[in-house]
Formats: structure tokens, sequence, C-alpha cells
């Protein structure tokens, strides 16, 4: 079965509200609509009166929670009895069967759900109910409805493969084809890179362009196709590490910043790292944090790899960064991390050695040297470790008095009084709830502040969030809505940049339409309307793994066509601040009347 949060019932008109009830009331389940026709319902529902089949849904969702599936499922059954239209209903209906071992009318709940259709995507439901049928016995219904749990994009391939529900199934042979469940160490270099080309090209075909989705790519089917057989046809011929960026160059076709190969996993390239931490300021790309080792590297401005300039380095990068079809400004985030994979400069022969780099530097002292550096097998991934791994240095840690944005990075939403400007400063790192406390927790305590002290400005920084849940970000957008003293001109602030992307980057498109914010720093790393979302694959021979995004988040309006949300005080980050511990976007904000 597919974990995650239940659909739940609404009798509000509010969308917005109906997505957090859904987020809210947390079932071990998910499901949705499923276009499998049971025809239409015979019997007249039962009457009754409204108050009663509210008082049952209450009920029903009580006994759920409770995780009395057997009762939870006899209420369930009068409530549809009493409203056979409501798809949730019948959602809640095969979640409760299903947990109750009732598996075969488990399925049949979750494909009438599906029939009268779902908010929460069809797949779901028809790769629940495979796996009702699955455990019911019933082979045949099962495979079906795995067949078209596929076909219309379930996004979790690996569940596919491994979920315990569906071993019965497995052994089928239309079940081996259709989710490639073969013994790939028989095969040779060729065929395996090969198979794995053919697997990723399918699951592009099946998630990146379905058709039950409402957008386009940025690139076309069949010159899709023609890349994949172009790279198929060369190889033979190439390194591993050509191979990777063959298919990452592939992915980064489709135009959006979620598909993609990830640096990450089993792979034998990714295996290792450079031990510091780069970013792309103005000024070029400079060392902002490393590990204890190469200390003296912190603050160095980096000018070259091997006598490659950086900047001929990180422009030979750019057709293998994904990004959202015509945003620019994502690669300055992803290209700082990926040289740090010295396997991949070398495949795309841009230095000598897979394993160590000579890099020309200007230090802080104006010294100009060559270091060399070779890359660990400790840390490799940092994209999410902020500001710096435990045992590393970061350049901050050596300034006397560091900027707030550069003071809780590693805290998924804080805030702080400034008390001399009346200003509230909140800065928003993740669209996660944190260890002990929720978003919408920390959104009313935010907000109880705001409303009982003398605060003329709050400003939101979304410098380094890069994403989580959209869905857990709405109490504060209703919170902020509903703020009648901050939502105004000249009140409220969100100070944007690079790595304000996917579900951070919905919650910047949200504060754009829905409230009064003006924008400070640096254009997001995402479009105000995108494809999203990640279920990554791992590739059975190379163990590569890579995503294929399948979601379109329309968040602003539908023709809105922006290749970012801009700020309308552009303040790009600088060394000559970062070095000065100085915050220009904050001082922009603050500096206004």
């Amino acid at each position: 079965m597919v974990a995650g949060a239940q659909m739940n019932t609404f009798a509000h008109s509010s969308v917005l509200v109906f997505i957090m009830s859904m987020i809210n009331l947390a079932l071990p389940f998910l499901a949705a609509g499923m276009f499998i026709s049971l025809g239409v319902v015979e019997a007249a529902p039962e009457t009754a009166s409204p108050a009663r089949v509210l008082e049952l849904v209450e009920q029903a969702r009580t006994q759920s929670a409770a995780k009395d599936w057997k009762e939870a499922a006899r209420l369930w059954g009068e409530v549809v009895r009493m409203n056979p239209v409501q798809s949730s209903y019948w959602y809640s209906l095969g979640g409760a069967r299903y947990q109750a071992g009732d598996f075969k009318e488990a399925a049949k709940a979750y494909e009438r759900s599906a029939e009268l259709g779902s908010p929460v995507g069809s797949y779901n439901a028809i790769y629940n109910a495979a796996c009702s049928y699955a455990l019911a016995g019933e082979k045949e219904p099962a495979t079906k409805a795995l067949v078209s749990a596929y076909e219309l994009g379930f996004p979790d391939f690996q569940q596919m493969i491994t979920d315990p529900d569906l071993a019965s199934v497995r052994a089928d042979p239309r079940i081996i084809e259709l989710l490639s469940i073969k013994d790939t160490s028989k095969m040779s270099r060729v065929e395996g890179w090969r198979y794995d080309l053919s697997l990723l090209a399918r699951e592009v075909h099946r998630k990146g362009f379905n058709p039950h989705l409402d957008f386009n790519r940025a690139i076309t089917v069949d010159s899709f196709d023609r890349e994949v057989q172009a790279l198929d046809a060369s190889i033979p011929s190439m390194t591993d590490g050509q191979i990777v960026l063959g298919m990452a160059k592939l992915m980064a076709s489709l135009g959006d910043g979620h598909s993609g190969v990830w640096d990450v996993g089993e792979n034998l390239l990714w295996r290792k790292a450079l031990p510091l931490r780069f970013f792309w300021f103005e000024e070029g790309l400079f060392v902002t944090a490393a590990d204890s080792v190469h200390r003296d590297l912190l603050g160095a401005h980096v000018l070259a790899f091997d006598g490659k300039p950086t900047q001929e380095v990180l422009k030979a990068l750019e057709p293998y960064e994904s990004k959202d079809h015509g945003n620019q400004i994502w690669g300055r985030t992803g290209a700082p991390y990926r040289v740090r994979r010295l396997t991949l400069l070398h495949a795309a022969g841009l230095i000598k050695s897979p394993d160590e780099v000579t890099l020309t530097i200007i230090r802080t002292s104006g010294k100009k040297a060559d270091v060399v550096v070779a890359s660990v097998d400790k840390e490799t991934d940092i994209w999410n470790t902020l500001p710096a791994p435990a045992s590393w240095v970061t350049f901050a840690s050596t300034l006397k008095s560091p900027p707030l944005y550069l003071q809780h990075m590693d805290v998924p939403q804080w805030f702080q009084y400034l008390p001399d400007q009346k200003t509230m400063y909140f800065q928003w790192n993740l669209v996660r709830n944190a260890k002990n406390k929720t978003i919408a927790q920390f959104s009313d305590s935010l907000f109880q502040f705001i409303n009982a002290n003398p605060v003329d400005k709050l400003i939101i920084d979304m410098r380094w969030n890069n994403g989580g849940n959209t869905f857990l970000g709405q109490p504060l957008l209703l919170n902020l809505i509903k703020c009648e003293k901050i939502n105004q001109n000249g009140r409220l602030f969100v100070i944007i940049g690079r790595r304000t992307f996917s579900a951070a980057q919905n919650m910047a498109t949200y504060f754009d339409r829905y409230t009064n914010a003006t924008f400070v720093g640096e254009p997001t790393g995402s479009s105000p309307n995108f494809v999203g979302e990640e279920d990554p694959i791992t590739l059975p021979y190379s163990k590569v793994m890579a995503n294929v995004s399948h979601l379109y988040w329309q968040s602003s309006w539908p023709q809105d066509q922006r290749m970012w949300v801009a700020p309308d005080i552009y303040v790009p980050p600088t060394f000559a601040d970062f070095q000065a511990g100085r915050d220009a976007a904050l001082l922009a904000v603050l500096g206004l009347p």
C-alpha cells in the first residue's frame, strides 16, 4: 500500500481549508480515484437529515483515527449509502476496509472512489486497489489494476518493485516486463547501460509525457526519442562517466528543475567529492565552508580548475544542469555542488584526474596560489546540510558578528524581534515541520506575537528554503492574508533567492498572488508554474539515481509565463558583503521608511 495522509472529507467552500484538512488528518494509507467503471449507483441514497450525515462522518473519522478499523469500515459504509457521490467517503471506506483485512471489498471502494474522481491522484487509488486484490488472492484483477496504475503514472517505481502486498503478482510475465524485473548481473557492460537507459526513457514517457497531465514539456516526444537513440548508439565507445553525463543532459532537456540525474546513491562516481562548499557570488566562485584540513581555503576566490578558468568550467556544466525552462539562476545554485564531483569534471574533459584537482585561488589576504585538493569519501552529499557538516568549518563562523541570515540555517523556521526597528525577522528555511512544532503551530505563535506587540514590518527570509511539503505552508499563508496589521504595502517583505525552489517556490508564488508583499533579493530558482515532485528511481545495472517529475503546479495564473518570481528590489549577493558580515537585502528593507 501507499503510505501517506488520508484524504479528508469536507463541507467548506475554501479549497485551502480543504487541503489543510487532508494533511492534518493522518492515516496510514493514501488512495485516490480509479477509472474502472462499476456502473451507475442502482439504489437511491438512503434519506437522512444533513445533521445525521455529518454526525456519521465525524464518528467514522474518530474511529479511523483510533484505528478501530472494523467499526470505521461499518461507519464509512453507512456514510456512502447516504452520500454515494462524494469520492472522499469512498476513499476513506477503502482504507478502513483494507486495514480491517477486508481486502476484496476495499478494492471495490477504491475503484468507486476513483470512478468519481479525486483531488490527490488517480494512480494512488488504482495502486491501492491492486494491493487489495493481491492480498485477497484475486491475481488477475490485481495485475490489471497494477498495469493501470503504472500507465497512469504511479510515481514510485521502487515501491511497485518492493511492496510486499504485491508479492503474489510480481511473478506474472506481464509485471516482470512492465517493471523491468531482470537480473542485470548477467548482462555485459553495454547491455546493462542500454537496459538502464531504456528504463529511464520509459519512465520519462510514462510520467513526463503522460497525456493525463496538464502541461507541455520543453522538448517534444520525437526529439527526446532521437536523443535517446543517439546516446544508446554511443554507449559502447563511452566511459561510465560520459554515459552518466549523457543521461544528465538528456534529463536536463526536459526543462524542469526536478527531473534529472542525481549525484547521490550507489554508483561509484558518487563515492567521493571535494571537501569544500562553494558559492557563486557576483564576483565569482568562493569557498564558504571546508573540512578542518582545508580551513585555510575559507574565503578563497577560485579562479581556475587545472588551469581552466572557473567561468569556462561552470559554463561547460550548463547542459547537464536540470532547471525549469528559462530559469537561468538555478544553475548558480547547482553548479557549485557539481564542481565538487571531480569524476564528472573529468568525464566532461574539464580536468586531468578524477581524484584530485589543482585550484588556482586568491586567498583573503590577496595572495594568489595553486593548491591541490583531493576528493574524499566523507560528506559527499551536502546539498541539504546547512550551513555545513558538523566536522567542517564555515567562513561565517570566523566573523565576529555573523548576520541573522547565516546564524540558524539548519533550523526549519525561527523568528527574532528587532525592537529598535519594530520589525519581525522570520527566517523560513524549509517547508517542513520542526521536530517539536508544526508550521501551523509556529505560524500561530508568530502572529500572536505580531498582533500583541508594536510590529510595523514583517520580513520573511526564504533565501535558503529549497522546498518540502507545500500543503504544510497553508496555515502560514492564511494567517498572513488575514493579518491586516501586516498585509499592507510597505509592511510585508519577502527575501527570496536562487535556492527558493519547489514547495518554497509555491509559497513565494502564493505570497506574490494573495498578499501585498514586496520582494527583495534575487529571483527565485523556479517558475511560478512548474513541473515538480520527487520519486526517484535507482537504475538496476548502474545504480544511477534519477528522477522524473510528474505533477504540474499551477500556483499562479494560467497565463503566467515568468521564468521566476523577480524581486521588486534587486540585491544580488556579493562576497564583499559576505566577508564584511553585512546582509545587504535585510539592510535594504530596514532602510525603507
